[in-house]
């Protein structure tokens, strides 16, 4: 029996890996298998490029695409490159009004900006773990100074509830932004998404819209699972992403991903 090829969205965090940042061995035999079947895997996620490689290598991830930073970073993967990818779109904004705006409320969170391909420049350092690559503290100024692909607003001592109240109570224009499992708001540049940058990587295999597959769990994986034909919810996801997914699979604690995986097997 032969196989149409899908395109397989993957979120990683809370998907792919737990919150304790580990992969269960039966998710990445799944993970494997479905590629190896044909599928083009592609993860899709909000981490920078420094944070996604490890997870590439570690599924074996060699070829295709991956999306970062909340689509607003594509990368083409070839093993015969220096780096093992190419970026092949990296949309940037002006981030300065909405951290402006953002820090006139709560000027006690910490924000951090995309340095591609490097790491982040934060206005303080930020919790232990909580971001990958080279971290540089810089003044505010620098902060604002330049277009970025990516900035994350980020207060230890608030909850996810707090951001998405100061979100819709000031209002950010210009821009796209997700509030994630704790006080931790990314904001991208407008109209881009997992769900957009997804779009191009179809086009760019091939794939007809009816044999797309995503699986996340959280609210910057809403455009994903509208975009896909099959938009799979995490049983651990907030209840807003379970709405709008066309099905829900099990807790990422108990392995999840795997039956959807096998379903395409």
């Amino acid at each position: 029996m032969t196989v149409t090829p899908h395109l397989v969205a993957l979120d990683v965090d809370g998907t792919t890996i737990t919150h304790a940042g580990e992969m269960s061995p039966v998710v990445r035999d799944a993970v494997r298998a479905v590629a190896d079947a044909g599928h083009h895997v592609t993860i899709a996620t909000g981490r920078s490029i420094v944070a996604t490689t490890p997870i590439l290598a570690e599924l074996g991830l060699e070829t295709g695409y991956a999306v970062c930073s909340n689509g607003a970073v594509t990368l083409r993967l070839d093993p015969g490159l220096p780096e093992g990818y190419e970026v092949i779109e990296a949309v940037t904004f002006d981030p300065a009004p909405a951290l402006n705006l953002l820090r006139s409320e709560r000027p006690d969170a910490v924000v951090a900006v995309e340095d591609l391909g490097v790491g982040f420049k934060v206005s303080a350092p930020f919790p232990d773990g909580e971001l990958q690559g080279d971290i540089t503290v810089v003044p505010w100024e620098e902060l604002v100074a330049d277009p970025v692909t990516r900035v994350t607003f980020r207060d230890p001592n608030g909850t996810a509830e707090d951001f998405m109240g100061l979100a819709e109570r000031i209002g950010l224009h210009g821009v796209n932004y997700a509030v994630g499992f704790t006080a931790w708001l990314d904001i991208n540049p407008e109209g881009v998404s997992k769900g957009s940058a997804l779009e191009i990587v179809r086009r760019h295999l091939g794939v007809e819209p009816a044999h797309t597959v995503a699986v996340g769990d959280q609210r910057n994986d809403l455009e994903m699972l509208h975009w896909a034909a099959r938009g799979v919810a995490m049983g651990n996801a907030p209840d807003e992403v379970k709405a709008i997914a066309d099905e829900v699979t099990l807790d990422v604690d108990d392995d999840g991903l795997v039956p959807v995986l096998q379903s395409l097997l």
